[in-house]
């Protein structure tokens, strides 16, 4: 687990530009986030390496270089995934190809890997990291001062560029998020491949942040937050449940887990670590979604932009709609669990819609 000494606030360029008085909700993901980047989902298996080395300036610029000499190669087989999983749902959900533009995607989610680089390469504050891993089936430590920049100093970085091309592509067809979600994730697959095992997990860590950045509508929910008073009860609401999305999404994705325990999709059984974090990923967008649905006070976000992404992706991902509605039953639990009955309250009629949206009696097994 990767834990920063120094919590860096998401929200300087936000605050900025917004009233004062409204609480940075930059801030508390930034903080939620940093305490649970890794988690028991992210521990792996690597050969003993030496951090200090990694994380040293040298050697961070010196893999930088290489990875963005590897990107434009990367980018090509990432496009050769993506389009082979997603292509055949141009027909079937009358998107129009004219919206697929392989070459504006590919550069988009360069861009995106680039800036993540740079990043990367620059020093800060030195600070102490901490890092667990699973060895001969033992957990141990690894930890070493370092100016590698935190997480929440990347969020601030790549933040204004992920809702620039979230906002280009969701005008058009939320949709096409999809293909380029889809692309920006198999070049980092790709590129990490050329990385000893504990630079992985290090690199990894960064390219995870533009990775749900992109599934996740934040920088539009700081915008609408930054519309409300501060004692709105929507901004209330999700001010207590933003701390708490990923501790919900381990406990869903624990139970479902258990539930499902053969289940394949995919990438992979539900129990390896690929589709661990794709799972907590993905429950922790729900959240997101309905946080943004309680701070702009209408569905519209999960009707316009969530539903169809979801309708696009999970079948050819073999994601079954049982295992969605499961999901959603059992997020819905942990909601009220988490929250007072007044915040319950605010959520509650999108709770509704969500799973009125995804009922079997809209979309049936096949």
């Amino acid at each position: 687990m990767i834990r920063p000494t120094l919590i860096d606030s998401l929200a300087q360029d936000f605050n900025s530009n917004t009233n004062a008085s409204v609480p940075s909700l930059a801030n508390i993901w930034a903080k939620k986030y940093i305490q649970n980047l890794q988690g028991d989902s992210t521990k792996q298996e690597i050969q003993s390496n030496n951090l200090a080395e990694i994380l040293s300036p040298e050697r961070r610029t010196s893999t930088a270089a290489n990875l963005l000499q590897s990107l434009r190669f990367s980018s090509a087989q990432a496009w050769a995934k993506t389009e082979n999983l997603l292509i055949g749902q141009l027909k079937s959900h009358g998107i129009s190809p004219d919206l697929i533009d392989p070459w504006q995607i590919a550069t988009d989610s360069r861009i995106l890997l680039d800036q993540a680089l740079k990043v990367y390469t620059a020093n800060a504050e030195h600070r102490l990291v901490e890092i667990d891993w699973l060895v001969d089936g033992q957990n141990l430590k690894m930890e070493t001062y370092t100016q590698l920049p935190t997480i929440g100093q990347l969020s601030v970085a790549i933040a204004p560029t992920v809702g620039q091309i979230r906002q280009k592509y969701t005008s058009e067809d939320p949709r096409i998020l999809g293909f380029v979600s889809m692309q920006f994730h198999y070049s980092g697959q790709i590129l990490m491949n050329s990385l000893p095992p504990l630079e992985q997990l290090v690199v990894n860590s960064y390219f995870k942040v533009i990775d749900d950045h992109l599934y996740m509508p934040l920088q539009r929910a700081y915008e609408a937050a930054a519309n409300l008073d501060y004692n709105d009860i929507a901004l209330e609401s999700v001010r207590q449940l933003l701390p708490l999305t990923s501790e919900i999404a381990r406990q869903v994705s624990q139970k479902t887990l258990i539930m499902y325990s053969d289940y394949r999709c995919y990438s992979g059984e539900l129990s390896s670590p690929q589709v661990r974090i794709s799972s907590l990923r993905d429950i922790e967008m729900f959240q997101v979604y309905l946080c943004l649905c309680v701070l702009e006070k209408n569905v519209a976000a999960i009707q316009q932009e969530l539903f169809p992404l979801c309708i696009m992706l999970y079948p050819p991902l073999k994601v079954s709609w049982e295992l969605v509605r499961t999901l959603l039953r059992l997020l819905n639990q942990e909601i009220h669990s988490c929250l007072d009955e007044q915040h319950v309250k605010v959520f509650d009629p999108y709770l509704i819609a969500l799973g009125e949206m995804f009922g079997d009696d809209v979309l049936p097994e096949a």
